[in-house]
């Protein structure tokens, strides 16, 4: 580990990085935890992927834009903008980034005290994380969408997504479309629901809001005492998106007691009262700066994001798993199906989730 504390004593540290551990469980970038000679505070040392992220600057200066405009209204509110939202730790020349033959790196002040969870152990779990998303976006309701760049050009976009997905079918460069035939049939079977919300975003019927673009559970961290949502962290895709993705990113994730890559089917079932409880707390914080169609497209937004998903991992298995990182043979192939069985729950539960809504609009 003396190579990432030499890459951490680059930035502005309070003393001299001497402990530097890998952290966390990203699928996307490398995490280290750093503790320094004080050891009065720890810090997150982060190498991005630029595979994902080709413009890494561009990127960091969405994050400081986002976090500055957060910290002064998390104040005005008299909240503590040290712990309810991530701050960045400039490079010793006052940068963002440091870049090296390795990578691009970067710092973030460590919040302690705080806990992830992996997934959702009760409803009053998942209830908590809505009213953290719902709140992040109601903060940031009158943050200027056109001052972000799309740090993952067209991230949330389904119809270009269903089209890589083609491609990958076409190529099948590790041979492995055959025995994924009943996958594709499914995506295949979805392609004009693909581009639903996409559609009616260009016709100007859903608004472009900043949003998170990964609003998973393990997003949120809570605090260790009270138990109580404290800080919505990895904005690495917070840009100009639809709020009902951002919903349905949640519900995708949330609204199952099964691990998104549970092997086994039968554990992997959408839970209706999850979706009813994060619904209530996420409607309860933004709700009133929502248009009636956004509130209308939510169901939607949870089978776009779920579909969507599964779609990506299946792209990925096909492409040879270049994307997220795996950890055991076929393991995105089994995170493609616990999404695509959801898809089926979320439809067969379609009339309840838009009675959900109605109540809590």
């Amino acid at each position: 580990m003396d190579r990432y504390l030499q890459i951490a004593d680059r930035f502005r540290l309070d003393s001299r990085a001497i402990r530097a551990e890998s952290h966390g469980g990203g699928h996307i970038n490398d995490t280290f935890l750093v503790n320094t000679e004080k050891g009065e505070k720890y810090y997150i040392l982060q190498r991005i992927n630029t595979a994902v992220f080709k413009n890494a600057e561009a990127l960091m200066e969405n994050i400081i834009l986002v976090t500055d405009f957060l910290r002064e209204k998390i104040a005005r509110d008299g909240g503590d903008p040290q712990r309810e939202t991530m701050n960045v730790v400039l490079t010793k020349d006052g940068k963002t980034l440091y870049q090296d033959e390795e990578g691009c790196w970067r710092v973030y002040m460590f919040i302690d005290g705080t806990m992830t969870m992996q997934t959702c152990e009760n409803a009053e779990q998942f209830y908590l994380s809505a009213c953290a998303f719902g709140h992040f976006q109601k903060l940031l309701a009158d943050f200027p969408a056109d001052k972000l760049c799309e740090s993952i050009p067209s991230f949330h976009n389904t119809k270009s997504r269903y089209l890589d997905f083609e491609a990958a079918v076409e190529k099948d460069v590790c041979g492995r479309a055959a025995s994924v035939a009943e996958e594709i049939a499914f995506v295949r079977a979805h392609k004009e629901f693909a581009a639903t919300l996409v559609d009616m975003q260009e016709s100007g019927e859903l608004p472009l809001r900043v949003t998170h673009n990964d609003t998973k559970l393990n997003n949120v961290l809570f605090d260790e005492k009270t138990g109580k949502p404290l800080a919505v962290v990895d904005l690495d895709t917070v840009m100009p998106g639809l709020s009902v993705n951002d919903f349905g990113d949640s519900i995708r994730f949330g609204a199952t007691y099964a691990a998104e890559d549970e092997p086994d089917l039968s554990k992997v079932n959408f839970e209706i009262d999850l979706f009813d409880c994060y619904t209530k707390g996420f409607l309860g914080e933004c709700g009133s700066l929502l248009t009636e169609n956004e509130k209308k497209m939510l169901p939607v937004g949870a089978m776009m994001m779920t579909f969507e998903c599964g779609m990506r991992f299946l792209t990925d298995h096909l492409n040879g798993d270049t994307y997220f990182k795996i950890h055991r043979e076929n393991h995105n192939l089994d995170r493609c199906r616990t999404q695509f069985k959801l898809v089926k729950d979320m439809e067969a539960a379609r009339e309840l989730m838009d009675k959900v809504v109605e109540k809590y609009s």
